[in-house]
């Protein structure tokens, strides 16, 4: 079975890139795909300063391990400044190799203006370079605070469309290339 962990760099209470992953999320479950999502607004996570080793964070250990384990990720940002969000970014600077190499990755970007790839750019230059996979579809959700309807599903059905495909893909890549079921 495929194995996806699901990541929201965003601490927002009522987050639109918490909404999306879940959105994602679900989809993907339907697919057969078990998926762990790693809330990072409740895990107590240290300032990446470059060491190996965080002992006093158990929630760096329970990070590394849950990505470790997983054949691929959703990995969804809000943009800030024209880039990921620096939680997101801390998060990825706290694994290395051991944790990344090889994983297949879905990447979702949220903003408040114009949609653009930004961000999205960003996540494919940090996961190639520790030699992950990103899959050619990616999500970007422009003016997010009309996107989402109260129950927190895309108004927009061509984007859902979007996102059934992204979702179609990352199970579908992930099987392939990491050979599981």
């Amino acid at each position: 079975m495929v194995k996806i962990v699901g990541i929201a760099g965003s601490l927002r209470a009522e987050s639109y890139t918490h909404q999306a992953l879940h959105l994602a999320v679900q989809r993907v479950e339907a697919l057969g795909a078990e998926v762990e999502i790693l809330d990072l607004r409740k895990m107590n996570l240290p300032f990446c300063d470059g060491g190996d080793e965080y002992p006093e964070y158990p929630d760096v250990k329970r990070l590394q391990e849950s990505v470790k384990q997983a054949d691929g990720l959703i990995l969804a940002t809000p943009e800030y400044h024209g880039g990921i969000s620096g939680v997101l970014k801390n998060a990825l600077d706290l694994m290395s190799f051991e944790e990344l190499s090889g994983k297949v990755v879905g990447a979702i970007s949220i903003l408040g203006g114009q949609s653009n790839s930004n961000s999205l750019n960003q996540l494919r230059v940090v996961m190639r370079w520790v030699h992950a996979w990103v899959i050619p579809e990616q999500i970007a959700i422009g003016e997010a605070w009309k996107a989402f309807d109260k129950e927190g599903k895309l108004l927009d059905n061509k984007l859902s469309e979007r996102l059934d495909k992204f979702a179609v893909s990352l199970v579908e890549n992930t099987r392939k290339l990491r050979g599981v079921g």
